[in-house]
């Protein structure tokens, strides 16, 4: 093992290049001028990732340089309120757009920041959008540290004040535009240069000038490979010192194949080398990644208001309630949010008691108190009775879903079968390709020498395993598009995938396939007084469960009064002092503690008196009985409700009576039922409204969430489906099912492409820029036969325009 002493031998610190001056950390035989630096070499060492200080341009910047003066403005309390996400005395959460990312190196390197600084409580990666998000502990580290190390490991975050007007980032990087006009320029004047040899002229009349020509070659040529070839020599480096062989091996040794063999028959004037078909390689594959990079950007979208489902909230005007969306939101509009609801934009506390959990932003469950005046974020929970709030700065909604999809709420599921097949498909490929192309070589050295070069780099070149790895996110993301049109919305591809394995569906019965809303009801009991009535409208105007809110409704003409004390008890009830007097409202069990044959529906106790009972008649969804016929011949079919059996003899009518049907569950019996059908090897779906069922939704395979207002959101499900259309679920599951099938036609299309251009590779009838072209022109095909045959089937199945139910 190796050992930190302390030298006071004067040398060059390893990590940033400096001088260690008299006290040098001495680490795994290697110095070093402090332990920041110390710090970072050993986890990078201990992922053999040290590739980082020959690749890393920003690695020579030192950890003893704490104080960068460019970051100084980061230490004004303004400027950070500008710049966090999130902020609650203990916590904050800020994302930074670096450009520097490109590779699973630095994604690694940057999920582990938390093990250089350990105020640092988790980092995550947006890859596509090269974003990083970071959680951290106030008292431990501060954001300029941590930019500050950003810009030291050498990913220097691009800081814009204002959020909202941060530009999109662009579907191209302005790179890669240069990188092809390069390679585009010198294709031509190469192809030029080369035009007396393609004409087949004399060169030993004009030697001079052949040569001549052949310097200007190599002269261009150097720049292409060194700078728009860049990104796949780089990548291939890295994948080797990593051991893993990656697409970008084969490709490299391509380009320098084409290169070294040009360069020695150009110096030694045995030849005029390949340079025009390096030019082209590199030209085309550029434009093959440009295509690419501008289709994921037209599917892969944002996930903003305009593109992603419409969360809403209760916005007030005057005393009137207005259901608004978020792009409707603006700067000093008034919120009205009830227990349970989401808050949807950073605010100012106006009235009532704050009780936010903020265990959505940041894993934390403990609520925490908020008081008048204070702020509030975005994607905070209140978990109190309703509070009012003033909007004071918008948040796109690409950030509250970029939270529903943070690794806080990940399933620890494994992948579905289509994606562990590309994922072994991809490890052996660049193995079995370059056995391949040196079988190749060997087999046409002996024989023509121009052959055996061709045909090694039209090999390496032309077989490509990215049509299996494009394959699933476009075709995926498609279907993902298509579904969220229809207001069935889809966490991310991966649950397209688990849904079409699913053989186990287990439905909640309250407001899932009953209707929510416009449910009838009718009180029995002591009769209320105005008086009454309004102590009960007020606690309940608290709450956000569809049965508080009915209540409500039936007590429009009385005033609300003050609310204090107010708690609520999953599954059970409410309780809260309205104007001094306890007003409780919920099931039997809560008021007295004890179940009683024959006592349904939500109970009645002001002041320790029960006064009555609601009793609500839920109406069955039209479609449910031809949406459960359907699905019974796919699925085994179970319901949980926390009702008692009144109505099993109308379900058992619906479902069939060899359906498992468990009443007056609670949350945590719900939640065992779904492990236990996990235990016996099902793939389960859950089925519910979020509300007494979240533990069950996030414990599924698949948790659905069935919503009749946009404002209900719950962050365990992994799907939301708009309650109109509910009569759709076959359909949609359907599909499903239909876009693995089409993942497997793409595939099998990328088996016959590659079977057929290495059967001519290999015969040295390919020239290496037809392998550029093709290469790039193969996972176009894939992408246009995953997006166009996904849409066809769509409208085949009648869900490509939306209908409502």
């Amino acid at each position: 093992m190796s050992q930190d002493v302390i030298s006071s031998v004067e040398t060059t610190c390893y990590h940033c290049g400096e001088d260690c001056g008299s006290h040098t950390v001495r680490h795994d035989d290697k110095s070093f001028c402090c332990d920041g630096c110390k710090v970072v070499y050993s986890i990078l060492q201990e992922n053999d990732l040290c590739n980082y200080y020959s690749l890393n341009e920003a690695s020579g910047i030192s950890f003893k340089r704490r104080s960068m003066e460019r970051y100084s403005h980061l230490d004004n309390q303004d400027v950070i309120e500008k710049l966090l996400d999130f902020k609650d005395g203990t916590h904050a959460r800020v994302h930074f757009h670096l450009p520097q990312i490109h590779c699973s190196s630095c994604l690694w390197l940057l999920e582990n920041l938390n093990r250089i600084d350990e105020g640092v409580l988790q980092s995550r990666v947006n890859f596509l959008k090269k974003e990083v998000t970071i959680l951290y502990e106030l008292e431990a580290t501060s954001l300029r540290k941590i930019v500050e190390l950003l810009a030291t490991l050498g990913y220097a975050p691009v800081l814009n004040m204002e959020r909202l007007e941060q530009p999109r980032v662009g579907a191209v990087e302005k790179a890669l535009y240069y990188k092809i006009g390069l390679a585009g320029f010198a294709f031509g004047n190469i192809m030029l240069l080369s035009f007396p040899e393609y004409l087949g002229l004399d060169a030993n009349s004009e030697m001079s000038f052949a040569r001549f020509f052949g310097y200007l070659n190599i002269l261009l040529a150097i720049p292409v490979v060194a700078y728009s070839g860049f990104d796949y020599l780089r990548s291939a480096w890295q994948g080797l010192w990593q051991k893993h062989l990656n697409i970008d091996v084969p490709v490299s040794l391509g380009i320098l194949a084409l290169f070294g063999r040009s360069v020695y028959e150009i110096l030694s004037h045995t030849g005029a080398g390949y340079l025009d078909s390096l030019a082209g390689l590199i030209f085309f594959l550029l434009v093959g990644k440009w295509f690419q990079q501008k289709a994921f950007h037209t599917i892969s979208f944002d996930r903003d208001y305009k593109s992603y489902f419409p969360m809403a909230t209760t916005v007030l005007r005057g005393e009137e309630e207005v259901i608004q969306t978020l792009d409707q939101l603006d700067k000093g509009d008034l919120v009205l949010i009830r227990h349970g609801e989401l808050i949807p934009a950073d605010a100012i506390l106006l009235s009532g008691k704050g009780k936010i959990d903020y265990s959505f932003v940041t894993g934390e469950s403990e609520p925490v108190q908020i008081e008048s005046g204070d702020k509030v974020y975005a994607g905070g929970r209140q978990m109190g009775g309703t509070i009012r709030l003033e909007v004071i700065e918008k948040v796109a909604q690409s950030y509250l879903t970029s939270l529903w999809n943070d690794n806080i709420f990940d399933k620890k599921q494994e992948k579905g079968a289509t994606s562990r097949l590309a994922d072994r498909v991809a490890t052996f490929f660049t193995g079995i390709i370059l056995l391949v192309a040196i079988s190749t070589l060997l087999y046409w050295l002996p024989r023509d020498l121009t052959i055996a070069f061709h045909a090694f780099t039209a090999v390496l070149i032309v077989a490509c395993p990215c049509a299996v790895a494009l394959s699933i996110p476009f075709t995926f993301g498609n279907v993902m598009r298509i579904l969220g049109n229809q207001h069935f919305y889809l966490k991310n591809t991966n649950v397209v995938e688990i849904l079409a394995e699913i053989n186990d569906i287990v439905f909640d019965k309250t407001g899932t396939i009953t209707y929510g809303q416009g449910a009838r009801f009718h009180y029995e009991g002591i009769p209320l007084s105005h008086r009454e009535k309004s102590l009960v409208k007020s606690l309940v105007h608290q709450s956000s469960h569809p049965v508080s809110r009915q209540i409500e409704a039936g007590f429009q003409q009385t005033p609300l009064l003050a609310v204090a004390e107010f708690s609520a008890y999953e599954g059970l009830g409410i309780r809260g002092k309205v104007e001094g007097q306890l007003v409780e409202v919920g099931s039997y069990r809560f008021l007295d503690g004890q179940d009683e044959p024959g006592k349904r529906g939500t109970w009645i106790r002001i002041d320790r008196e029960i006064k009555g009972v609601v009793i609500q008649s839920g109406r069955f969804r039209k479609s449910l009985r031809r949406v459960i016929d359907e699905l019974s011949q796919l699925f085994n079919l179970s319901l949980l409700t926390g009702d008692n059996n009144r109505e099993k003899g109308a379900l058992e009518t619906i479902f069939g009576a060899g359906t498992e049907m468990q009443f007056e569950q609670s949350p945590k019996e719900k939640l065992e039922y779904v492990k236990g059908l996990q235990a016996r090897g099902a793939k389960v779906m859950m089925i519910g409204d979020g509300l007494n069922d979240a533990g069950a939704l996030k414990q599924s395979d698949v948790g659905i969430v069935v919503t009749e207002e946009v404002n209900n959101f719950v962050p365990s499900c992994d799907a939301i489906l708009d309650a109109a259309q509910f009569s759709r679920l076959p359909v949609f599951l359907r599909m499903s099912r239909l876009s693995l099938k089409i993942v497997y036609g793409a595939y099998f299309i990328a088996l016959i492409y590659n079977i057929v251009g290495l059967s001519f590779a290999v015969q040295g009838l390919l020239s290496p820029v037809i392998a550029a072209i093709l290469m790039p022109l193969s996972s176009i095909t894939i992408v246009l036969f995953g997006m166009g045959v996904s849409t066809l089937t769509a409208k085949t199945l009648g869900i490509y325009n939306l209908t409502e139910d």
